[in-house]
């Protein structure tokens, strides 16, 4: 059975890091708010998958993807559960703690990405805090954005190959492609300035995005583009 992934049809966001796994395994899945509206498919079973009151396994927000009668929530743990069934994850337990601490991470990293354009509340247009993105994205580019790279620079330079373990590519690489390519988006100017110290980090980038199954995908209609809907957003005033 195909595998269904529900989240929003008109944004990458925290789906993204899902979708470049089963893409990357060139496993069936259905991509089920992005399909026409009809029993089983389209927006309202999507909704319905974090209905309570109908499903008792309902997840807080999508991401949600269900395997036959599992269905699962928060994208760590999706990835968690699919990585040694696509063969994205070691099998010895102790490297896949390492591989979803680093996952855990990088979701860390992306909620701050996330703040920057609505560092007070997500019930607020970003007009009506532009002010306070304004600095907090400030502060992003020259302290934790320059942290995070580092950090991940190191596990990389650690791992004594090409990818965060090692010589075998991880949902991990995927996940942290997919964190380059959405910064490069949001962040053009700072990133352009901050890539030379990080190479290693652009290597990693260039290689996930020249497997096969990745750059097919890329080309696709499946790859929603990045907007200003997602987490990943460009405004120029809080780039610099």
């Amino acid at each position: 059975m195909a595998y269904e992934l529900y989240y929003w049809p008109t944004i990458q966001g925290r789906g993204e890091f899902i979708r470049l796994a089963l893409e990357e395994a060139g496993a069936e899945y259905r991509d089920i708010a992005r399909l026409p509206a009809r029993p089983g498919q389209g927006m309202p079973a999507m909704l319905a998958c974090l209905d309570g009151d109908s499903t008792p396994q309902a997840a807080y927000a999508p991401p949600v993807l269900r395997d036959g009668d599992m269905l699962i929530g928060q994208t760590p743990n999706i990835l968690l559960y699919l990585g040694r069934r696509l063969g994205l994850a070691p099998r010895a337990e102790g490297g896949r703690l390492w591989l979803n601490q680093l996952q855990l991470t990088m979701a860390d990293w992306l909620t701050e990405v996330h703040d920057t354009h609505h560092p007070l509340s997500m019930n607020q247009y970003y007009e009506e805090q532009q002010q306070a993105a304004v600095l907090r994205s400030a502060d992003f580019r020259a302290t934790r954005l320059p942290k995070f790279l580092s950090y991940f620079t190191q596990v990389l330079l650690s791992s004594r190959g090409p990818y965060l373990l090692g010589t075998k590519l991880t949902y991990g690489d995927l996940s942290l492609f997919q964190m380059l390519a959405g910064l490069h988006y949001a962040f053009p100017q700072a990133m352009a300035r901050l890539a030379p110290e990080y190479s290693a980090l652009s290597d990693l980038h260039d290689t996930v995005a020249a497997r096969p199954n990745i750059a097919h995908y890329l080309r696709s209609k499946r790859r929603i583009p990045f907007n200003e809907e997602g987490i990943f957003r460009h405004y120029p005033e809080l780039d610099g």
